[in-house]
């Protein structure tokens, strides 16, 4: 269908960002939310990824995709291009790393540098892609070969955008900061350095941003806990506007990698001034909360402190003392042991109030990567949760609430963690598969949080209860950052924000700023920071979209500039928390594909983690890595794709596979480039392949059993796509917050709470 035929409205030029495929073609992904629109292999010719433009909807193509010309190209982003430098048939030429650039990029004999044919280099384009030419760069930076130990990270942070170098004005201004904590710096601080705060982290952490300390308190006529939460106090020494500040915002949050983190802050800042170190004083703030019985928050207050950390733990030490407090740990630390045991006691409070509200637990497989010196996998693990995990995690939570709460009741603008309801068709289409296995339970059209628990709960003694978890976790939206408090879903809170780690988050920077300004009774105004175009373009449709009398009128006696500044603090750190997750969740597939590359030709167990129109993707029971079994391994015939339940079905066997089916595979191929493992179906269901013929009783009986006998599928709930043949992600991460479903590519689809 033409869009400029005469019974057809006319359709305006459309702006979005060029997002490449592999193969040819590629995609606008719209400004405003609508569907992508299709671009051709020759419309790509002339553009490239990441560009942005803007596009004229030509017709639909066969399979009812709107199809598009682009008529201009908007803005070329800066980041530059990473690839491979070869010398064919004496032309220099460097093969993109990033196969979504689809056209290799010619270097002129002069402007190699001193790179050799087969290194990883840096180019930056002199002459773009034109219909009937291609690009042209030279080599700005040899990384170096490719089997090179932390090369995988090299090019993650140069192929994302991830700053990793701090301005020399920043590194002047943390240069300039002391070693410690100055008589000036006390002033005007409640000093809790004989409190015994400790911290409570992993064994690999450097960055200690959390403190805590629970005593038994009175709380009206009944029992309860004085719970302290002691947070670094960044913003003491990361002054508004200042270079230091400049550098945190463009990189909003820290990056972790398998054995390196890209931090937000400098080193004299994240592990040392600002980290609550063991044995030192340092500068916090302080959420001080009086906690009842039933894990309710009846009080609570915030205060800058000056404390000194009596004791750093692990997860491991504190759930030994809490498995035996007459064990070796407990007798090393009895002093301290008390403290742990009350600590033990508020967080069972807690729970029974996450139980109260509703809020979505759902367990998931989280796995690590443990790599060897050289940077090679010696295994990939799952990463086990103790109650000292859990402890941690909802002390957090309900400091992060209170942080809400004041901020919320002083009517001061600041970035609230919001997570939406799930949309109306994730709904209907999570409501279609749980009908089609026979669930009893009901989901009604606008689902409350406690919906999706009682769901886990009524399933969880299912035998595939695995993958009706998965796709609860499937349906949720993802979390972002917004000065409008919507609430958060998954949580079951009112209003939250993130207080609790300013050491590596930006937001949490910003929530601290706006505290202290209430707490002296100011208020605090962003600094003028800058805003990528993207981002630009995102904040102007969502203006345009909520109307423009928001934008443009006072909101409580509010200038509009201020919601506008908000809104594009909001989205340049939910933005940038998304590319740290794209960079980290891309070494750990290349990691994985290297490390599979030794195990070709082998056969393994694995059960089908995701279902596709084009094949399925099967995860190894034993190594926690995913690849794709195309649909042209499953046999000779043709397989219907039903969404509705999760599977595919030959049509002449009725062979079935869904959603934790038990396979066989063997390791066919391993595309590192591409970030790709293929397998190749060597025995499917084990030894029985679950077939299903005709209608009726027979049938139902046959997909009963297919149930009945699905084995316990991974939980991460990544989505089923074609960008889950880029390899699966393991975790290397710091600790998320309980109750939360795992962010996109490091522990799931979901998002960061």
């Amino acid at each position: 269908m033409n869009v400029k035929d005469k019974n057809t409205p006319i359709v305006p030029e459309i702006e979005g960002t060029v997002v490449g495929h592999r193969d040819g073609h590629g995609f606008v992904v719209r400004d405003d939310g609508q569907p992508d629109i299709y671009l051709p292999p020759n419309e790509m010719r002339a553009v490239l990824h990441r560009d942005r433009v803007r596009v004229r909807i030509l017709r639909l193509d066969r399979r009812g995709r709107p199809e598009g010309r682009v008529t201009e190209i908007l803005a070329r982003p800066a980041t530059p291009i990473i690839g491979r430098l070869l010398h064919e048939n004496g032309v220099w030429l460097v093969a993109p790393e990033d196969k979504r650039y689809g056209q290799d990029i010619l270097i002129p004999k002069g402007a190699t540098g001193t790179a050799q044919p087969g290194q990883v280099v840096v180019v930056e384009l002199t002459e773009p892609p034109a219909l009937y030419g291609q690009p042209v760069g030279r080599v700005t930076e040899v990384l170096g070969d490719i089997d090179d130990p932390g090369m995988e990270i090299e090019i993650a942070v140069r192929k994302y955008g991830v700053p990793h170098q701090f301005s020399e004005a920043a590194l002047a201004e943390a240069r300039a900061l002391p070693d410690k904590v100055r008589a000036a710096d006390r002033r005007g601080r409640i000093d809790l350095t004989d409190v015994p705060l400790v911290t409570i982290d992993g064994e690999d952490a450097r960055d200690f941003d959390d403190a805590v300390y629970c005593e038994p308190a009175r709380v009206g006529r009944g029992k309860g806990w004085r719970l302290l939460v002691a947070i670094a106090d960044v913003s003491h020494y990361v002054r508004n506007g200042s270079a230091l500040d400049v550098d945190a915002y463009e990189r909003a949050t820290s990056v972790y990698f398998p054995r390196r983190v890209i931090p937000m802050l400098p080193e004299k800042l994240s592990n040392g001034l600002c980290s609550l170190n063991p044995g030192v004083d340092r500068l916090c703030m302080v959420c001080d909360m009086l906690i009842d019985a039933k894990g309710q928050v009846q009080a609570y207050q915030f205060y800058p402190a000056v404390m000194h950390s009596h004791q750093r733990f692990t997860y491991t030490e504190v759930a030994a003392i809490l498995q035996n407090t007459r064990g070796p740990e407990a007798q090393r630390h009895a002093q301290l042991v008390p403290h742990l045991l009350n600590l033990h006691d508020v967080f069972r409070a807690l729970l029974r109030a996450r139980e109260a509200r509703g809020a979505v637990d759902l367990e998931t497989v989280e796995t690590q990567i443990v790599c060897d010196e050289a940077g090679r996998i010696e295994r990939i693990e799952p990463r086990t949760r103790n109650d000292a995990h859990r402890l941690i995690e909802e002390a957090m939570l309900a400091a992060n609430v209170c942080a809400a709460d004041f901020i919320a009741s002083h009517h001061h603008p600041c970035l609230y963690r919001v997570h939406e309801p799930p949309s109306a068709d994730k709904v209907e289409l999570l409501r279609e598969y749980l009908k089609a296995l026979g669930v009893a339970a009901t989901l009604p059209d606008a689902p409350a949080p406690r919906d999706f628990q009682a769901l886990s709960k009524a399933t969880a003694d299912r035998p595939d209860a695995p993958q009706i978890h998965q796709m609860l976790l499937r349906s949720m939206q993802q979390a972002m950052y917004s000065p409008h408090n919507v609430g958060h879903f998954g949580l079951a809170f009112e209003a939250y924000t993130h207080f609790t780690s300013p050491i590596r988050r930006y937001p949490d920077l910003l929530v601290h700023r706006v505290i202290k300004a209430i707490l002296k009774g100011e208020r605090y105004h962003l600094p003028a920071l800058p805003l990528p175009g993207e981002a630009q373009a995102k904040l102007a449709k969502r203006l345009q979209d909520r109307g423009a009398s928001e934008a443009m009128t006072r909101t409580r006696g509010r200038p509009s500039d201020e919601v506008l500044g908000w809104e594009a603090a909001g989205l340049h750190c939910s933005a940038n928390e998304r590319r740290a997750d794209e960079a980290s969740r891309d070494v750990e597939a290349w990691l994985k594909c290297k490390y599979m590359r030794e195990h070709l030709g082998e056969e393994f167990a694995g059960t089908v983690s995701a279902v596709t129109s084009f094949g399925l993707f099967v995860t190894l029971d034993a190594m926690y890595v995913e690849g794709l079994v195309h649909i042209t391994e499953l046999g000779a015939e043709y397989f219907q794709y039903d969404e509705r339940r999760q599977e595919l079905r030959g049509e002449r066997t009725g062979v079935r596979y869904t959603l934790g089916t038990p396979v066989r595979v063997q390791v066919s191929r391993v595309d590192l480039d591409g970030r790709r493992i293929d397998f190749r179906l060597v025995r499917p269901q084990g030894e029985e392949a679950v077939r299903t013929t005709g209608d009726g009783p027979r049938r139902r009986k046959a997909e009963r059993a297919a149930v009945a006998d699905a084995g316990a599928g991974d939980t991460r709930g990544e989505p089923a796509g074609r960008k889950r043949a880029r390899g699966a992600a393991g975790a290397s991460a710091p600790r998320r917050e309980a109750g939360t479903p795992a962010p996109r590519g490091r522990r799931g689809r979901t998002p960061r709470r």
